[in-house]
């Protein structure tokens, strides 16, 4: 494929889509009744809607945001080699890592000392910090990724893209692409099955510094499908008018997804027995493979343009997603306390978030080393 001239509008766009809706999910799950237990600014009032809204979007958000990744990693392989893709990708994605995970540990920790002591309507999970705060014996929490886990695995996947390239012949990535497309849609969501037996679900973040074997199988097979994808460009264009009838079968699907789902998940929650959970394993995968091909397809269909702003939301949703986290869940402690229904605690957070986010990388990382580290350096 020939990449001097080509230019992927479509998806820098989607990417940027996908990254800044980590904060309206994120925020989201503040008023989900399923998460309350195990949700930092769990607020008393939620809806049964948000549930619907945010289970939907966490079957495909992130697989697709690794099928963009892989994509990726291919056009810089083809472009520059394997050991300059290597090189970029640790600038851009283990560097940030190790910089920011710390950084945000300490921003989601430091405030919880402050938020005991003032807000009165605790969360349920801040009530129970709160009693085993002066309990010599407590369990300390253990170290996390964070919201970052992606980046985590991002770097294990860049690494296996070396070792499949010398392991895996030619011929196998060449009957791989000669597949229908038909017959990718059927077939893969049945190689997530192993993957996602291994995990409860719904499956929790896998944001341990211990590397998840689920989250090899089930988002590992999402980067592979997208660094091959590149190869087999075309596929997107052939279902570029057919992505409405997959968004109608993915929400046929959800349905039964929905129903199988716990009420309420917690620290104890296990995946249902077998058939109930086989039954949650089917739909989920098939509904990650038909909203991550309909994503693309829709993107290609109306998001393949040069656009300034969008050019804009692109180069900062990185930033964005980085920096949300401890700045929204401050503004949700603050509001656990405050009257006001569902939609305004929402609307609140989430613009007050993306206000300060924005800004900040304006004044504070477009122009500099921040921005370069993320980025790459830019002209004024």
């Amino acid at each position: 494929m020939n990449t001097s001239n080509l230019r992927l509008y479509y998806m820098d766009n989607l990417r940027a889509i996908l990254m800044i809706a980590g904060v309206f999910f994120h925020a989201a799950l503040a008023y989900s009744p399923m998460l309350q237990p195990l949700w930092l600014s769990a607020d008393k009032i939620n809806s049964p809607w948000v549930d619907y809204v945010i289970n939907f979007s966490h079957t495909f958000r992130m697989p697709l945001f690794f099928v963009i990744a892989g994509f990726f990693a291919a056009l810089l392989v083809e472009r520059r080699g394997v050991g300059a893709m290597l090189k970029n990708r640790s600038l851009r994605i283990l560097l940030p890592l190790v910089v920011f995970v710390p950084l945000v540990m300490l921003g989601v920790i430091l405030p919880i000392g402050w938020v005991l002591e003032n807000i009165q309507n605790l969360s349920p999970l801040l009530q129970m910090i709160d009693q085993m705060k002066d309990m010599p014996n407590a369990p300390k929490p253990p170290p996390t990724t964070m919201h970052l886990w992606f980046l985590y695995y991002l770097m294990f996947f860049y690494v296996l893209i070396w070792v499949f390239r010398l392991l895996v012949p030619t011929v196998v990535k060449t009957t791989l692409l000669a597949l229908n497309p038909m017959v990718v849609l059927v077939l893969l969501p049945l190689l997530l099955l192993p993957g996602l037996s291994l995990v409860t679900i719904p499956y929790p973040p896998p944001d341990s510094f211990i590397p998840q074997l689920w989250a090899f199988g089930y988002f590992g097979l999402f980067f592979a499908y997208g660094y091959l994808l590149f190869n087999g460009y075309g596929l997107i264009e052939k279902f570029q008018n057919k992505w409405p009838i997959l968004v109608v079968a993915s929400l046929i699907l959800f349905v039964p997804f929905q129903m199988l789902l716990p009420e309420q998940v917690n620290f104890d929650s296990q995946s249902p027995a077998w058939p109930k959970r086989l039954g949650l394993m089917i739909c989920l995968a098939y509904i990650s493979v038909f909203m991550s091909v309909a994503g693309l397809a829709f993107a290609k269909q109306v998001l393949d343009v040069r656009n300034d702003v969008m050019r804009f939301f692109a180069d900062a949703s990185y930033w964005i997603y980085i920096a949300h986290l401890p700045l929204l869940f401050a503004i949700q402690y603050w509001l656990l306390d405050q009257p006001g229904g569902l939609l305004y605690k929402y609307s609140l957070s989430v613009g007050v978030t993306l206000l300060v986010c924005l800004v900040t990388y304006v004044l504070l990382v477009r122009w500099t080393p921040i921005g370069w580290m993320l980025n790459g350096r830019r002209r004024a």
